[in-house]
């Protein structure tokens, strides 16, 4: 069992920026890759971005590529989701995934959830 807790969100205007943080429970967190996914209103839960368990590869939806950075500190279990250059668009919940794979991008291919939190970005 995986405990999944995340942190971060809040309100910021259209070009700021936010650091999501995600601590996981348990001694083996190295050992399998993290997700970011975001939900927003009315709308299916997306793929945002993935890291290895190693944290030597990443992989980003093409609508945060460039602007969002997934990075981890495995002697600290936690992942982060670094946001920048912020669009109203990007206003949702964002949940953090565990996955055997980095390269999964669906959501029934990750197992633990955690219970989300909120970002909105003002225009």
């Amino acid at each position: 069992q995986v405990q999944l807790v995340e942190s971060g969100g809040g309100l910021v205007q259209a070009g700021g920026s936010l650091r999501l943080s995600c601590a996981a429970s348990g001694r083996t967190f190295s050992s399998y890759a993290m997700g970011w996914f975001r939900q927003a209103p009315g709308k299916g839960r997306e793929f945002v971005a993935a890291i290895s368990g190693r944290g030597s590869s990443t992989t980003y939806a093409d609508s945060v590529k460039g602007r969002f950075t997934i990075s981890r500190d495995n002697a600290k279990n936690t992942v982060y989701l670094q946001m920048n250059s912020l669009k109203p668009e990007d206003t949702a919940v964002y949940y953090c995934a565990t996955s055997p794979r980095y390269t999964f991008r669906r959501e029934r291919q990750y197992n633990y959830w955690g219970q989300g939190t909120q970002v909105t970005v003002s225009s």
